[in-house]
C-alpha cells in the first residue's frame, strides 16, 4: 500500500495545492507592482521608488528576527563565512534585480523589459541545474516551453511595440538582462541556503546586506529628501505601503515558503503567472478589454503551471 506522502495521493496532490495557492498569491502581489509605480513616479526618481520601501520593508523584517531569536536562543549566530553568503544573495541577487530593472527601463522601452522578464524562468532553470543539480527532465522542459507561448500569446502588443535590435537601447536591453539574471541568481542561490537556513532569516539577512549596498548607489545617483512625503496623496501613500509591505515583504515570505519545499525550477514556472494577474487586473482595475489572444494565452500558462505542479515528481 502506498504511503500518505507518496506522489499522486492525496496528501501529495493537497500540498502541492497549498503551495500552487502561495505561488499564485505572489504572483498577484507581483502584478500589481507596476500600477503601484505610477502612482509614486510622479514624486520619486525610478531608484528612489525601488529602494526607499525596500529600506523599509527591511526595517520591520528587523522585529521578526529579533523574536524569533528570542524564541529560539540556542539558535547558531551567522558565521562571517555566512554573512559572506548573505552579501552575494543579496548584492548579486537583490540590488543587481532591482538595477538592472530599474536603469535598464529606462535606457530602452517598457515593452523591452515586458518581453525579456519572460526569461527569467528559463534562465532560473538553466542556474539551477548547475548550482543545485536540478533535474531539467523533459517534463520540466515541456511546461517552461508551454508556459513561455502561453505569455508571449498574451505579450502580442508587447512584440509589437519592442525594439531589441536598435542600437541606442543596446545598453538597456542589456541592463534589463541583469537584472533578469539578478532575479534568478537570487532564488536560486536562496534555495541552496535553505539547507541550512530557515527562509525567514535568508530574506532578512539577505535584505540588510542588499540594504547597506545600495544606500551610497541612492545618495550618489538620485538623493532622496524626506520632504518629498509630503507630496503623497493617498494613492501615493497606499502605492508605497503596497511596494514595502506586500510587494518586498508578504510577496517574497509567501514565494520562499512554497519554495522550501518544491525545486527552483518548478517553483518559477509560477512566474508566468504574473503576466495573467496583469491582464486580470487591467480589465478589472482600469476597464481594459481581454483580447482572444490574452484569454487563450492565460489558458495556455495554466496548463502548463497545473501540468509541472501535479505531475512533476522528480523532487
Amino acid at each position: 500500500m502506498a504511503s500518505a506522502a507518496e506522489p499522486g495521493t492525496a496528501t501529495h496532490k493537497g500540498r502541492m495545492l497549498g503551495y500552487f495557492t502561495l505561488l499564485a498569491m505572489a504572483s498577484l502581489i507581483w502584478s500589481a507592482q507596476g500600477t503601484a509605480v505610477k502612482f509614486l513616479d510622479r514624486h520619486m526618481g525610478p531608484i528612489a521608488i525601488t529602494f526607499v520601501p525596500f529600506y523599509i520593508t527591511t526595517l520591520l523584517f528587523v522585529p521578526l528576527l529579533v523574536r524569533k531569536r528570542r524564541a529560539n536562543p540556542q539558535a547558531s549566530r551567522p558565521t562571517w563565512s555566512d554573512w559572506g553568503k548573505f552579501t552575494l544573495a543579496g548584492v548579486l541577487g537583490q540590488v543587481l534585480a532591482q538595477l538592472g530593472m530599474t536603469w535598464g527601463i529606462s535606457k530602452s522601452l517598457a515593452s523591452n523589459g515586458a518581453v525579456l522578464n519572460l526569461m527569467i524562468p528559463v534562465i532560473t532553470a538553466v542556474l539551477a541545474s548547475f548550482m543545485l543539480r536540478e533535474k531539467l527532465t523533459r517534463l520540466r522542459i515541456v511546461s517552461l516551453a508551454v508556459g513561455l507561448v502561453g505569455v508571449l500569446l498574451m505579450s502580442v502588443q508587447d512584440l509589437r511595440e519592442s525594439s531589441f535590435l536598435d542600437m541606442k537601447y543596446i545598453v538597456g536591453n542589456g541592463l534589463i538582462l541583469v537584472g533578469c539574471f539578478g532575479s534568478s541568481f537570487y532564488n536560486t542561490y536562496c534555495k541552496g541556503l535553505m539547507r541550512r537556513f530557515q527562509e525567514i532569516e535568508i530574506l532578512i539577512f539577505s535584505y540588510i546586506t542588499a540594504s547597506l549596498a545600495s544606500v551610497p548607489l541612492l545618495i550618489w545617483a538620485e538623493p532622496f529628501h524626506w520632504s518629498l512625503f509630503a507630496t503623497f496623496d493617498w494613492k501615493s501613500w497606499a502605492a508605497f505601503a503596497f511596494l514595502a509591505i506586500l510587494m518586498y515583504g508578504a510577496s517574497m515570505l509567501l514565494f520562499f515558503a512554497a519554495l522550501e519545499h518544491l525545486d527552483v525550477t518548478v517553483a518559477s514556472v509560477s512566474l508566468y503567472l504574473v503576466p495573467i494577474f496583469g491582464v486580470l487586473l487591467a480589465a478589472l482595475v482600469l476597464g481594459e478589454r481581454l483580447s482572444t489572444l490574452a484569454m487563450a494565452g492565460s489558458g495556455i500558462v495554466l496548463v502548463a503551471t497545473v501540468l509541472i505542479m501535479k505531475y512533476d515528481t522528480s523532487y
